[in-house]
């Protein structure tokens, strides 16, 4: 089917300039399109505005036409070219709605999504895999290390863990939350003037960090009260 006037594929819409022009109308644009409007037709249903292309002035008021509005202002002119055009949108539109196209739009839809998700996956997939490697197995991490995983500076996580009775005194867990398998706490061998002592040190498991990171949001307390009234 040969094109007579621009169609926008993606919206099933024409030019109104383009139309206007097709169609041989001598009524300035501006005014033609302003009596068409007259007939009943609606601005956000049938047509929208935009600003054509500048040649040099100011951009000028286009309208973005349906293909249905396309017709039937082509009927009102009652001329040759209008008939013309008139059959051109009838074809368009048969095309458009034709299954082979349908399927086409499918799947060109499908593969937009598709593309979407890849780049989505790219930018997650290393995150992920971080916090996997992070919270996985026997990984335990020192204290200094959760505090910049959840975004608390250290001093204000050991000061607020030691307020909600998590931490001694001495930062050192209390068995409760040894038991829950939140923490562990292990011998850390310190060297200081040829002599060797071992320091208690405690470290998060990954139950432990995930704990920590929902309580510091408000979501951990439910669990700590259900653990109180099951006597855990």
């Amino acid at each position: 089917m040969n094109e007579l006037i621009k169609i926008d594929n993606d919206r099933q819409t024409v030019s109104g300039r383009s139309l206007h022009e097709f169609l041989e109308i001598e009524t300035r644009y501006n005014d033609w399109f302003h009596r068409m409007v007259e007939y009943g037709f609606i601005e956000g249903m049938d047509f929208y505005s935009i600003l054509s292309e500048s040649t040099g002035g100011r951009p000028g008021t286009d309208h973005q036409l349906t293909i249905d509005m396309a017709k039937e202002v082509c009927m009102i002119q009652r001329t040759e070219r209008g008939k013309q055009a008139r059959q051109y949108f009838i074809e368009v539109e048969k095309a458009w709605n034709s299954p082979e196209a349908i399927m086409a739009r499918a799947l060109k839809m499908a593969d937009r999504k598709l593309q979407q998700l890849q780049s989505q996956v790219v930018v997650l997939l290393p995150k992920a895999e971080q916090f996997d490697k992070f919270i996985s197995g026997e990984n335990y991490q020192d204290m200094n290390t959760v505090a910049k995983a959840i975004g608390w500076g250290r001093n204000k996580l050991f000061a607020e863990l030691r307020e909600r009775k998590i931490l001694m005194r001495d930062n050192k867990p209390y068995q409760e939350y040894i038991d829950r398998g939140y923490f562990v706490v292990k011998e850390k061998p310190i060297d200081m003037g040829g002599f060797t002592f071992n320091k208690p040190q405690t470290y998060v498991t990954p139950k432990g960090v995930d704990y920590l990171s929902r309580l510091l949001n408000g979501q951990g307390q439910k669990e700590d009260k259900l653990c109180v009234n099951s006597g855990h």
